[in-house]
């Protein structure tokens, strides 16, 4: 291979239309910008979603809601949850297997709300200061 012998893969330079150079070349007089109008003249064009002046529609629609893309993947669970779960180790896959998560979670918190009545070992879910408190007082463990 040789510079002098280097070229352009075919197709891939294609000469730029002549405008404005006679009836005969097809592109002539208004050089294929049609009559008049905004199109037509240079530097004329518009934002996107622009009505002429008009109240936009994106504008017109009222606004409302937001739901956030965390809420997915996280949820929080209550104390008396646990108390539906037979297993004495709770993780993720097990709240998963038992229903009281969704399949997509990813993460977990568990909440000081309602009773621990059993000890119950954590690992590898969140937990609130005052659960964790519920936790320890049923002779429970928070491994990280």
């Amino acid at each position: 291979m040789h510079l002098n012998s280097l070229h352009p893969a075919p197709g891939s330079k294609t000469k730029s239309k002549r405008l404005g150079r006679g009836i005969g070349s097809g592109k002539g007089k208004t050089c294929g910008r049609g009559h008049k109008g905004q199109k037509a003249r240079a530097g004329g064009y518009h934002k996107v979603g622009f009505e002429g002046g008009q109240m936009p529609l994106q504008r017109r629609i009222p606004k409302s809601g937001f739901c956030s893309r965390q809420s997915l993947v996280r949820e929080e669970i209550y104390l008396s949850d646990l108390n539906r779960l037979e297993a004495d180790s709770i993780d993720l896959s097990t709240l998963i297997e038992a229903g009281i998560v969704r399949a997509s979670t990813k993460d977990v918190k568990i909440i000081g709300s309602g009773e621990l009545t059993r000890a119950v070992t954590i690992k590898g879910i969140s937990v609130s200061a005052g659960a964790k408190r519920a936790i320890e007082e049923a002779k429970g463990k928070v491994e990280a």
